[in-house]
């Protein structure tokens, strides 16, 4: 049987990571994971080109049960850390929009670091392997692979969500952590698209394909960012970002043209031209297809002329007030990440280490640490996994 200071369960982002901190201690480090490559979703991320951070990455991007639990990670190992790698190996990167950076070439780059990093750190990496028992042993942990059995002092969990069952996701981390006591906070999909229900879908259909920058509120949360109409609801920056804060049965508020008094706009347009038809008017501000619904919608008069101050500021309502309850959401099909998971309260934030099963640790998706779009969620698995890597 062999026998190693560390096992990584997971050859994702945290797993990575984590495992080549913990080999440049000189600790023997096996990874093992059931897909045939490592890093497939680094991969596909950000179009292919990787949105690995953010620039403001701080703890108020990230959603958690306990807030406070990701301070510690996110300072002993910051967003300028790993940009300080990403430049050491030389991957070109640029700022696309609101601190998110992408690599100029292909995401396998960032895939590649990681498995260099681990290469000169001498980890061994055992692909196509599947964990079929984990038990606990006075020395540490005994488990039974696919590929043989193995033992070690410290084991690391980094094997992510649910996001994505078509890559392989399952909750493989979250059944392993009720083994041995964790408790677990109800996961959903988030950063996700919301659909819509048959009646408004059917409306809103000449609109799949329209985007539109807009503000999406729920509760005190808002966003402004683009957001896209398609076939099956809404989606686009703005909701996947709130869809992380809608609940089932919750009204989400739209703003589709923030910053514009459109009310004020319509009475200008009324007293400068006021035969022109609405439709005309909010083609505008608007995309023509939207301008279109909305006018067809309100049902009123020919000319812009003959609209009341009252219906004038109903058509702002609309625009700018959109009320609506999503119908849910695509699921974790389409899902970018996982809510909830391993309850924090269970873990110790500085080094991720299970607070009552000594030499077990969480790490990534699979702890109840969620970032928003934009990065946040590769911050905080290098974060955590450099966390973690410093003590297994």
């Amino acid at each position: 049987m062999d026998q190693f200071d560390v096992v990584v369960i997971g050859a994702g982002a945290a797993g990575m990571m984590c495992a080549a901190e913990a080999g440049k201690r000189g600790r023997t480090v096996l990874v093992v994971d059931h897909a045939a490559k490592p890093g497939e979703k680094i991969r596909i991320s950000g179009g292919g080109r990787c949105n690995f951070t953010n620039l403001h990455a701080s703890p108020a991007n990230f959603i958690s049960q306990n807030p406070s639990f990701c301070i510690s990670a996110l300072r002993r190992y910051t967003q300028r850390d790993f940009i300080a790698l990403v430049e050491r190996y030389g991957i070109a990167y640029h700022e696309k929009t609101l601190g998110q950076l992408f690599c100029d070439g292909s995401s396998r780059q960032i895939v590649d670091l990681l498995l260099n990093e681990m290469k000169q750190a001498g980890i061994a990496l055992r692909l196509e392997t599947s964990v079929e028992r984990v038990e606990k042993t006075s020395e540490g942990f005994a488990l039974q692979l696919s590929q043989g059995d193995v033992r070690c002092c410290s084991l690391v969990v980094a094997s992510g969500g649910k996001s994505i069952p078509k890559m392989g996701a399952t909750g493989f981390g979250y059944d392993l952590a009720q083994q041995f006591g964790l408790r677990i906070v109800e996961t959903r999909p988030a950063l996700v698209p919301l659909t819509l229900e048959p009646t408004m879908l059917e409306r809103l259909a000449p609109l799949a394909g329209v985007a539109v920058e807009a503000v999406a509120s729920c509760g005190k949360t808002s966003f402004a960012e683009a957001m896209l109409f398609t076939h099956r609801g809404l989606s686009g920056p703005a909701i996947l970002q709130i869809s992380s804060y809608w609940r089932e049965g919750g009204e989400i508020v739209l703003s589709l043209l923030p910053g514009v008094n459109l009310f004020e706009e319509l009475r200008k347009a009324k007293a400068q031209n006021g035969r022109q038809a609405l439709q005309t008017a909010l083609s505008a501000y608007l995309p023509k297809r939207l301008a279109q619904l909305v006018a067809e919608t309100e049902k009123g008069p020919a000319n812009l002329a003959d609209f009341s101050d009252k219906s004038l500021r109903r058509i702002d309502e609309a625009v700018n007030r959109w009320r609506f309850k999503p119908a849910g959401s695509e699921g974790y099909r389409t899902a970018e990440v996982t809510l909830g998971g391993v309850d924090t309260q269970d873990l110790d934030s500085r080094t991720m280490e299970a607070k009552a099963v000594p030499g077990l640790y969480f790490i990534g998706e699979v702890v109840d640490v969620t970032g928003w779009l934009g990065g946040y969620n590769f911050q905080w698995a290098w974060s955590s996994g450099w966390c973690a890597g410093q003590s297994a």
